[in-house]
């Protein structure tokens, strides 16, 4: 899998600043079929940093109300990156 399609886009949340601030974690939307490996390798190509430790959870879809009727959000996977003593990943915000 291609590295440019496994990291679609990073979490700007409150709970993935805090993170971010205090234990060096970035939280990342990836493809859900890519696994640890595959991430801890796009995320230090891309970003050119060593990672320590990968987590990944998978969010299941949600019934949703709209004015449309009923609909359905999306299932998607959220990775949780660990960071080495000395590295960080600059997102612009």
């Amino acid at each position: 899998m291609d590295i440019y399609r496994i990291i679609k886009r990073p979490l700007h949340t409150e709970k993935s600043v805090s993170d971010r601030d205090r234990n060096k974690a970035y939280h990342f939307e990836v493809d859900r079929r890519a696994n640890k490996i595959q991430v801890k390798q796009a995320v230090e190509k891309l970003f050119n940093v060593k990672v320590q430790e990968v987590r990944t959870m998978n969010n299941r879809t949600k019934p949703k109300r709209t004015r449309f009727g009923p609909a359905k959000i999306h299932t998607w996977k959220k990775a949780v990156v660990t960071l080495k003593e000395g590295g960080a990943i600059d997102l612009g915000y």
